[in-house]
């Protein structure tokens, strides 16, 4: 028996479905959702090839009541500029949760992957960052740099953004861009310190192995998005700065412990504090989040299969009769 499956490729995706508060809502229900325990999020298949410089990772998850659960593939191979090529690629496909057939392959290049991740960031900022945030700094100059201080600006709309990164030129791209993206100012922070202590929001969006912020750095009315720490012996945030903080947060606990910031404070034995709360008990009300605009939080962000699942059905539902139809 025949069945169709829809063929999308990035350019449609980026014509129906971009960066917005529709995103950001559909990946808080998808945290909400893995708070109640019903989902299956089986441990990221992650794959590092240090000889070529190269990772991949696999994700999914299972959500009840979906009509489809995505897997979604991400390659990086941090070479590939070098040869005038995107470091990072990748696709999704939406398989139907009630045949196991395939509905939906999108031939994204990891553009549905950088909508969910800055909508995370989003959800994070959401229910962690201070009530009011004039000055936000991100620490990298990627992609996802600018696109989670897209992501924090629909949730708290910041006057200034300072732009950290080990490449002053990028930097001052980077800054550019958002300036005229978001109609703010943005200027280049040349030390890092600096920058936290002036913003109340803070995104870290680097491949980093040794720390960016040190815990000394932190201050009343600071909330931290850690978010480039996805792999292990990734470590962007200083393990005392998790102790130091109020609150410690979570995207999944499990793979904060071998692949986020988590897994340094657990490595170095700083880690006393017991089982730290998941950013979906937050949103569900099950946990306590930011109790005073003083505390100093920090959310944890690896990447969940749920955001994938989440972000593959909300495209395949925006797509329409988009795409190529092939019949098998």
């Amino acid at each position: 028996m025949s069945h169709d499956i829809r063929i999308v490729t990035e350019s449609q995706l980026r014509a129906a479905i971009g960066l917005d508060l529709t995103a950001v809502d559909v990946i808080e229900r998808a945290f909400a959702a893995l708070a109640t325990g019903d989902v299956i999020m089986p441990p990221i298949l992650s794959m590092d090839m240090p000889d070529i410089n190269a990772e991949v990772d696999v994700k999914t998850a299972y959500i009840p009541g979906f009509d489809g659960f995505a897997i979604k593939v991400s390659p990086g191979f941090f070479d590939n500029p070098t040869l005038g090529l995107a470091s990072l690629n990748g696709l999704m496909i939406l398989f139907s949760a009630k045949t196991g057939l395939v509905e939906a392959v999108f031939l994204d290049n990891g553009y549905l992957t950088d909508i969910r991740t800055a909508a995370a960031g989003a959800v994070a900022a959401r229910h962690l960052a201070p009530s009011t945030v004039e000055t936000a700094g991100v620490i990298g100059t990627g992609v996802q740099a600018r696109i989670q201080i897209e992501a924090a600006h629909l949730v708290r709309p910041f006057t200034r953004v300072l732009v950290h990164g080990r490449d002053p030129e990028r930097a001052a791209t980077c800054a550019r861009d958002l300036a005229e993206t978001l109609g703010i100012t943005a200027e280049v922070a040349t030390d890092p310190a600096a920058l936290v202590a002036q913003s109340q929001l803070v995104v870290t969006t680097t491949p980093s192995r040794t720390p960016v912020i040190k815990a000394e750095w932190l201050h009343p009315g600071l909330h931290i998005t850690a978010m480039g720490s996805d792999q292990e012996g990734k470590n962007e945030i200083a393990p005392r700065a998790l102790l130091n903080a109020d609150l410690y947060v979570c995207d999944r606990v499990s793979q904060c412990e071998t692949s986020g910031e988590l897994e340094a404070a657990l490595a170095a034995g700083l880690w006393t504090n017991g089982t730290p709360p998941e950013l979906g008990q937050i949103i569900a009300g099950t946990a306590t989040g930011r109790t005073s605009d003083d505390a100093v939080t920090i959310c944890d962000l690896t990447g969940t299969g749920v955001q994938d699942t989440a972000i593959a059905t909300h495209a395949r539902q925006a797509m329409g009769d988009t795409g190529t139809t092939i019949r098998t």
